[in-house]
């Protein structure tokens, strides 16, 4: 079966990311035509990228990359969700993509997204970078305003019409995936 992983990408205390990508997960596991899990870049205590040779080359030297190679390469697709910051993407998850390589490589990806402008511009540059490591990112993503679906710009209450847009991306996602796997 499909396994995607719904990767968390902001690390701040006090984020709205965890309340996200929970609501993303419960939305999820519901389906039947994959298996889901939730994966908290936070717990993976990543420090600035310090491997000394290029991810591509796969020689990782630190227990931590190894540990996040691992698991990434557990998947067959991601949903990424992301804050956008100051118009771009957070930089622990930019960071955490970077890590890695190979382990991304023709697998889908799919995006939920918050912000002022919904996440827009953080999704835009999250695609570049998917391209780059030859991921399949799918059209469909999911845009939360911290306007209209936040309390307070804190307190997630998502419109209900957000439940029908996560599951378009997700039917992407999974689509994708299967459709790559000859090629991973």
């Amino acid at each position: 079966m499909i396994k995607i992983g719904i990767i968390l990408g902001s690390t701040k205390p006090g984020r709205n990311g965890e309340a996200v990508a929970k609501w993303v997960y419960n939305i999820a596991k519901d389906r039947e035509d994959a298996q889901f899990e939730l994966v908290d870049v936070k717990d993976f205590d990543l420090p600035l990228y310090d491997e000394p040779y290029p991810a591509m080359m796969q020689q990782y030297t630190k227990e931590h990359t190894k540990k996040w190679s691992k698991k990434i390469s557990e998947f067959d697709g991601y949903v990424f969700v992301t804050a956008e910051y100051n118009h771009a993407i957070p930089g622990a998850l930019k960071n955490a993509i970077d890590f890695l390589n190979v382990e991304w490589k023709n697998k889908s990806a799919g995006f939920v997204s918050y912000g002022s402008a919904g996440g827009a511009r953080a999704v835009e540059q999250l695609r570049l970078v998917a391209g780059e490591l030859q991921m399949a990112d799918v059209r469909a993503q999911v845009m939360l305003s911290l306007f209209t679906d936040f309390q307070d710009m804190s307190v997630f209450k998502p419109d209900p019409r957000h439940d029908g847009a996560v599951h378009t991306m997700l039917d992407q996602v999974i689509a994708w995936a299967d459709a790559l796997k000859p090629l991973r």
